[in-house]
């Protein structure tokens, strides 16, 4: 997978919150902390501080210059969350793997964030793949220009496609955006005849219930260009990594059980 920075939309539940933002992220994991106090003296904001002989990082005064990274930090506690490619550096290590992917029937698949956030560089990279002779995926939100989706269909093998919530009310309040134009691009991918695989998170006590299963099976009976339905169930993960970001948890569930997640499966398969 090539993971692209920068999304439209701020699930409550996000699992890669390292991909909401566009800009290169300081990350910390205190377990590797061995507090050697070398960050202190490359911090021209004064972020990390020495206190009682421990390492103490205030996010609000980082301004992710990234002094603190790389060698500074040989135990690694502190890295940068993203690095900036340009699409021939990203497709060399793309094509490193070409034998794997001739072996597998694989590909490079684009994900995020949300990989249309930055259209020409997403579309760039799908282009190059395929003139590589390399199968291409896009893993989207589907918030994006109709422009970008029509074009980006001409370079990908197969679309997932996220359906997170059903009803405009309840989309915006657990994702920031309208539903409207996410749905428009479904329907412009399927008269494209797009190869689309719908993708669903399931929250417990968000999205686990009898309407939202009904609105997944109404998407899927619309639109003939669906040929799988991908349960994606509901894990914790999001907040260890959001904590390392110094960013604010906003959903604490349970991780659903995967026999949870197959009896949603069998109840949809019913409809």
């Amino acid at each position: 997978n090539v993971f692209l920075k920068g999304c439209p939309l701020k699930c409550i539940w996000c699992h890669n919150p390292e991909g909401m933002g566009a800009g290169i992220q300081l990350q910390y994991t205190p377990e590797k902390c061995i507090s050697c106090g070398a960050c202190t003296a490359v911090c021209p904001q004064g972020a990390h501080r020495m206190v009682k002989g421990k390492h103490v990082l205030d996010f609000t005064h980082c301004s992710s210059c990234m002094n603190c990274t790389g060698e500074i930090c040989w135990a690694q506690a502190v890295q940068a969350a993203g690095r900036r490619c340009s699409v021939p550096e990203v497709m060399e290590e793309v094509l490193a793997d070409r034998a794997y992917y001739e072996k597998s029937g694989g590909g490079m698949t684009l994900s995020g964030g949300e990989p249309f956030f930055q259209p020409d560089f997403a579309i760039a990279l799908l282009r190059a793949a395929k003139e590589n002779g390399i199968g291409t995926a896009a893993e989207t939100c589907g918030m994006g220009g109709a422009a970008t989706f029509a074009e980006a269909a001409r370079y990908t093998d197969q679309f997932l496609f996220d359906y997170k919530a059903t009803g405009e009310e309840l989309h915006k309040k657990v994702t920031g955006v309208s539903q409207a134009p996410i749905l428009r691009n479904l329907a412009l991918l399927d008269s494209l005849s797009a190869d689309i695989i719908l993708r669903c998170p399931m929250v417990p006590g968000i999205n686990d219930n009898e309407a939202h299963y009904q609105g997944i099976a109404d998407v899927v009976s619309r639109y003939s260009r669906i040929r799988e339905v991908h349960i994606m169930p509901y894990h914790t993960l999001g907040n260890g990594k959001a904590g390392r970001l110094g960013m604010e948890i906003r959903f604490r569930g349970e991780t659903m059980q995967v026999g949870r997640a197959g009896e949603i499966r069998t109840r949809l398969a019913e409809n």
